[in-house]
């Protein structure tokens, strides 16, 4: 079963934090031929085992373990795509933490699970679920939590897209409403690495380590702060589109749909043939060329 794959805009992040570390990451994305067309692409995709591994090249060679920290205070609401607009022109952070986590799945999918966002109300919402946030998660009434799927088993291969995703939620939030102090604390699932003493140099909270889970919880007061970009027309109008794209996402894609989503991993500065293409979908490439014909659509290489 294939991992998942992630929009190319989270290699822009990685890109943005190699610079902030003063290192040029160009040999490291020769090795993994992406080009400046690739990443200009809305729809180009890398699959997640590259993208770990890219990562962990990174980190070899800035010798710093704590790349994925940097990553996330490189993280803008434009890099998590729709959800991150959709954010950003949301009315108050309760509204903008819904939006991350409902339309994560338009910019990456992986088959570990999907993030998700909760506020805990002792009333109002399913008790077990109440009980739950707060006996595992310590999520108090009326607090918020922003969660992370697990990826265990924890390597040198995977912590940075943990720290990245958590300390990338912490900078869009604190972009989002102009406050620095939403956040209640950081959790992570994983022990305390060996660069334990950097999280406090991005986290302005508490952070713990052998959690239950990656979350962030949000204080309650925070829910109702307002976005300084709010605009309910924008707003509405990005939420019209992509609940048509999220629909098609839950419902299952179109054959030539699906062959997008496969040649996005194979670009290396030219188009993949179709025998690249077929062996990917684990089909004949006859059988490729005639779904997409009946579709309505033809196998290019332009």
């Amino acid at each position: 079963m294939k991992l998942g794959d992630i929009s190319v805009s989270y290699i822009e992040i990685v890109i943005k934090a190699m610079l902030q570390l003063g290192i040029n990451p160009d040999d490291i994305l020769d090795k993994y031929s992406i080009d400046h067309k690739a990443l200009s692409s809305p729809d180009a995709r890398v699959t997640i085992p590259k993208f770990m591994r890219l990562g962990h090249d990174c980190i070899e060679k800035s010798q710093a373990p704590w790349l994925g920290l940097v990553m996330g205070e490189m993280t803008t609401a434009t890099n998590l795509g729709v959800a991150g607009l959709l954010a950003l022109s949301s009315q108050d952070l309760k509204q903008a933490c819904e939006q991350l986590a409902t339309y994560e799945l338009l910019n990456k999918y992986n088959s570990r699970g999907q993030s998700a966002f909760y506020v805990n109300h002792a009333f109002g919402m399913e008790m077990g679920k109440s009980r739950e946030l707060c006996r595992e998660y310590g999520i108090e009434d009326g607090q918020g939590v922003l969660m992370f799927y697990s990826i265990n088993p924890y390597n040198e291969f995977n912590h940075f897209v943990v720290d990245s995703v958590l300390s990338g939620w912490y900078q869009v939030i604190k972009n989002l409403t102009g406050h620095e102090g939403a956040i209640e604390k950081v959790c992570f699932e994983f022990p305390a690495p060996e660069y334990a003493d950097k999280y406090s140099e991005y986290f302005n909270c508490n952070v713990a380590f052998n959690q239950s889970n990656n979350y962030l919880v949000i204080k309650a007061q925070a829910l109702d702060w307002a976005c300084l970009n709010r605009s309910a027309p924008t707003f509405e109008l990005l939420r019209r589109s992509a609940d048509a794209e999220l629909e098609k996402v839950r419902l299952g894609l179109s054959f030539h749909e699906k062959v997008s989503r496969v040649i996005g991993p194979l670009l290396d500065g030219t188009t993949p043939t179709l025998e690249q293409v077929s062996e990917q979908l684990n089909m004949a490439p006859w059988t490729v060329r005639r779904k997409l014909v009946e579709e309505g659509e033809v196998f290019s290489r332009r």
